[in-house]
């Protein structure tokens, strides 16, 4: 039996992420997009309830195209406040317009968001070796520093534990579990 992360057995949805995403670095600006905008949509609600509604934020957000998000008028926005598919929560949707124009600033000043969001964890993804999960810190100084200098360029609900989340979730920190098949896999990628 695979041992995994104590979360990700409370569902097929939470294993497969878990399994094939979770922790594993993301250097493509898209996809750093789409998970700032559902870690940020996930404040409050639980990781499974993102999950669920995942394929529905793809639809409602373009692909998550930060060009096309970031173009989003109040009607639209409208729209997407009637949207099953996605959470509707009008500060969360305004959120992603405004985190998607500040996105494409940060890609203009440095040239990737990944090259910017990177930069926090010198490029190298930093390698914890929590024995339980209880272990594992909601935020760190690290996760201080990148909500700190994301709220001075104009992004939303980007709160210290929320880029916590995002961190773990584009591999910029390894928080599986020691006895986890996933943290020797990704420990030994780098």
């Amino acid at each position: 039996m695979t041992k995994r992360c104590g979360w990700a057995d409370s569902g097929p949805l939470e294993s497969a992420y878990h399994d094939a995403e979770w922790g594993v670095p993301v250097h493509d600006d898209r996809r750093l997009f789409e998970f700032l905008i559902l870690e940020g949509a996930q404040a409050g609600l639980s990781w499974s309830t993102i999950l669920k509604k995942r394929e529905g934020y793809r639809k409602a957000f373009d692909g998550f195209d930060p060009l096309r998000v970031a173009r989003f008028d109040a009607r639209r926005m409208r729209a997407l406040l009637a949207d099953p598919g996605i959470v509707r929560n009008r500060l969360k949707i305004e959120s992603a317009v405004l985190n998607a124009r500040a996105f494409l600033d940060v890609q203009a000043a440095f040239g990737t968001f990944d090259a910017y969001v990177w930069g926090f964890v010198s490029g190298k993804a930093i390698r914890n070796a929590w024995k339980a999960a209880s272990q594992v810190p909601a935020s760190t100084p690290v996760s201080d520093a990148l909500s700190k200098d994301l709220k001075a360029l104009g992004f939303k609900f980007v709160g210290s534990t929320i880029c916590y989340a995002f961190m773990q979730a584009v591999g910029m920190v390894n928080d599986h579990v020691v006895g986890c098949f996933r943290w020797e896999a990704l420990n030994s990628r780098h």
